[in-house]
This record gives structure tokens, C-alpha cells and sequence, in this order.
């Protein structure tokens, strides 16, 4: 018997992914005013494009790859629930959660590079938006993959398949975050 809240459907859409859109939506506060705040000083502050130009491009990039290459396998899982095939959806999104790890390691490296040359949050103001934006973001990733483990394994038993469709929202939201942060961090410059 399945739970009420994953049944019911007042306002014609599923609970649950009712209640995924209101969190990507309050999400979207968050980012939109902090990525509004950015480009409203960047625009005052010419000097910051001196600033930019310390950001290793080639690990944005990367980083972008695979987020977006993370996105295609939850997509696929996705499909999968949609099949009936939860040991499919569970494989898909383990190698989505590899993603997260591996942007999470390369953001590490960039950061540990960056520290070491004295780009630090307390170094300016772009630095400082540069680490608040990136880290949030980054606790989106480690968020996103945490609950993403937990309903591969429960769709490794071909339980709550739904909920394959519910996380890979929220990721590809964190992947649409990175695809704002990447040009606005890295490339304007």
C-alpha cells in the first residue's frame, strides 16, 4: 500500500512532485538573488575581471561536463522507473552520484589550488561571491547525491520508482545553477 501523500492529487499534480518544484522554487530565490547581487557588482567593479581571470577555466569546464553528463544518466534512470526496471534506475543514478563525486573532487583541487595561491574568501569581493555561490552549489551536490543513494536503493528493490523522477528534477536544477555560475565565475572576464 502506498502512502497517502504519494497518491493524493489535489491540485492535479502528484504530491510529491508538487513538493519538489516548491523546493526548486525556493531555491531559485536563493540563487536568483545571489546571482542578481553578483552581476550588480560586477557591473560596478571593472576590476573584477582581473579577479576572474584566476579561475582555471579548463576545471570549470570540466566540471560542467560532468554535471552535464550526470544529468543524461538521471534521465535515464528516470526512463527506467518508467519501465518497471528499478535495478536499472538504482545502476543509472549510482553513476549519477559518481558525477557528484567527481565534481566534488575537482572543485576540491580548484579550491585547494586557488587557497594556496591566496585567492581566498577574504581576498576581495569577487572572491568571496566566487566561494558563497560555488559552495553553495556545492552543498547542493553533496545534498542532491545523498538523497540520491537513498532512492537508488530503494529503486534497486523496485520500491517507490517515483521517486527516481523527484531526485533527477532537483539535479537537473543543480545542473541549471552550474550552467549560470560556470560563465559568470569563469568566463566573463
Amino acid at each position: 500500500m502506498r502512502p497517502i501523500a504519494n497518491t493524493r492529487s489535489e491540485a492535479g499534480i502528484p504530491t510529491g512532485r508538487l513538493a519538489v518544484w516548491w523546493v526548486v522554487a525556493s531555491e531559485i530565490v536563493i540563487f536568483g538573488g545571489l546571482l542578481a547581487s553578483y552581476v550588480m557588482y560586477r557591473l560596478g567593479n571593472p576590476e573584477w575581471a582581473g579577479y576572474a581571470a584566476h579561475t582555471n577555466v579548463w576545471l570549470g569546464a570540466t566540471n560542467t561536463f560532468v554535471l552535464l553528463t550526470s544529468s543524461l544518466s538521471a534521465v535515464l534512470a528516470h526512463q527506467a522507473a518508467v519501465a518497471g526496471d528499478g535495478k536499472k534506475a538504482a545502476k543509472l543514478l549510482y553513476f549519477t552520484c559518481l558525477g557528484a563525486v567527481a565534481f566534488l573532487c575537482i572543485k576540491a583541487f580548484e579550491w585547494t589550488t586557488e587557497i594556496q595561491a591566496g585567492y581566498t574568501i577574504t581576498a576581495n569581493t569577487f572572491w568571496s561571491f566566487y566561494y558563497t555561490a560555488a559552495g553553495l552549489h556545492a552543498l547542493h551536490v553533496i545534498a542532491g547525491g545523498v538523497i540520491m543513494l537513498i532512492v537508488a536503493e530503494t529503486a534497486k528493490r523496485n520500491e517507490e520508482l517515483h521517486r527516481v523522477e523527484l531526485i533527477g528534477i532537483y539535479w537537473h536544477f543543480v545542473d541549471i545553477v552550474w550552467i549560470f555560475l560556470f560563465p559568470l565565475l569563469y568566463i566573463a572576464k
